[in-house]
């Protein structure tokens, strides 16, 4: 690999900071010590600061040359909620709350190529280092961009990197066009007439009817939506009754749908809404479906795609870069910046096994530190590539 030797000597400071906001979780909106920690880091390294867009969210600003035309590299800040189970000394030490998805480490990469890149501008133009809240499924990338990040720091493209499980370390994985899957909700309530269970022909059964619907839908996925756009419905919570030989009057289902194109989210919409009331009526029963859309598919533009595969193969070499890799049902909400402006999402490899291989919102999960330095140095190749000096 071509690492960036000043990068590579600060492996165990950058360590050292992740571990620290690893241990330090924070959930969407909340992330008052990591944007403080953030942007001391970037006032030490000599940067301008903007903070406040976004509730938490902080932007770095770094100018070299003469040249005015800007990008954005982005990196998220928030935490989920959830009980980690390691036992290493940079555990979390809030119960309820964890960084099982890697934005420690993403927020630590970023962070090392912004003090790299200021001792040594060597580039002609201005990177904005944008740290963002509340990507675990409350928007902060949309947050930021209606505070007016994009007006305030006007980017010609947009760049994002997530670490990948299972993908060796010095590897990379992107494509051009739908890489993620969008993510939306499906609420269901379904009223029927309760009552025994030994005389059921005396009530209207939502269970009944909400078993039907939940059958109809995984049908309507299976048999109505093309087969070439990939797409998938699930169900992952379903309430009602409380008794074995007790009709419930109300059960509640919800679930989440992702495909790779508004196209099919509309099918989709329309399908449940069609399935969801045709059911109830045929069982006499009333029912509400709320389609809710969440995050949009994340979709990188060609041109960005191609360069960001260009960079990442300057540090690990061409024949580790898949630029052509299989879509992920996976959602970010990177996808909002995506909309605003080109650019590219790239997954940089955790690694495999038992090092590196734990998949990421897993109780169990850590970011391998290890590639802390090649992410690092793919910012720094992209920022080169795309703002070379005179």
């Amino acid at each position: 690999m071509n690492l960036i030797p000043e990068i590579v000597s600060r492996q165990s400071e950058l360590s050292e900071i992740r571990r620290d906001i690893h241990k330090h979780p924070e959930l969407a909106y909340e992330e008052h010590r990591t944007a403080d920690l953030v942007a001391e880091k970037l006032a030490y390294y000599g940067l301008a600061t903007h903070r406040g867009l976004g509730q938490t969210g902080v932007v770095g600003i770094l100018k070299s040359g003469d040249g005015n035309r800007a990008i954005g590299l982005r990196a998220d800040m928030d935490a989920l909620a959830m009980n980690e189970l390691n036992e290493f000394k940079h555990k979390s030490i809030t119960t309820g709350k964890m960084h099982g998805c890697d934005h420690d480490g993403h927020t630590t990469m970023l962070l090392g190529a912004a003090e790299y890149l200021a001792k040594k501008p060597e580039f002609n133009g201005i990177v904005y280092f944008i740290f963002q809240p509340a990507e675990e499924g409350a928007r902060g990338a949309d947050a930021m961009i209606k505070d007016g990040l994009f007006r305030k720091f006007p980017v010609e493209t947009i760049w994002g990197m997530h670490n990948w499980p299972t993908l060796p370390v010095g590897q990379f994985m992107t494509r051009a066009g739908p890489f993620m899957a969008c993510s939306d909700s499906i609420d269901v309530v379904i009223k029927g007439i309760g009552g025994h269970g030994a005389l059921p022909h005396l009530t209207r059964s939502p269970v009944n009817a909400a078993c039907a619907i939940i059958q109809a839908l995984n049908e309507f996925v299976a048999h109505e939506i093309n087969t070439q756009s990939p797409s998938t419905f699930t169900v992952g919570s379903i309430h009602g009754g409380d008794a074995i030989n007790v009709i419930p009057d109300t059960v509640t289902f919800s679930g989440t749908m992702r495909s790779f194109s508004d196209k099919v989210r509309d099918q989709f919409e329309d399908g449940l809404q069609r399935i969801v009331q045709g059911i109830c009526t045929a069982r006499e029963v009333s029912a509400e479906a709320k389609y809710t859309r969440n995050y949009p598919p994340v979709v990188n533009t060609r041109e960005e795609t191609l360069i960001a595969a260009k960079a990442a193969s300057a540090i690990v070499g061409t024949e580790n870069i898949n630029a052509n890799s299989q879509q992920i049902m996976g959602s970010e909400d990177f996808a909002f910046m995506l909309q605003e402006k080109p650019g590219n999402y790239i997954m940089i490899g955790n690694g495999e096994d038992d090092y590196g291989g734990c998949m990421v919102h897993n109780p169990r999960y850590d970011f391998n530190d290890d590639i802390l330095v090649i992410g690092a140095s793919y910012w720094v190749e992209l920022v080169k590539e795309l703002l070379p000096p005179n």
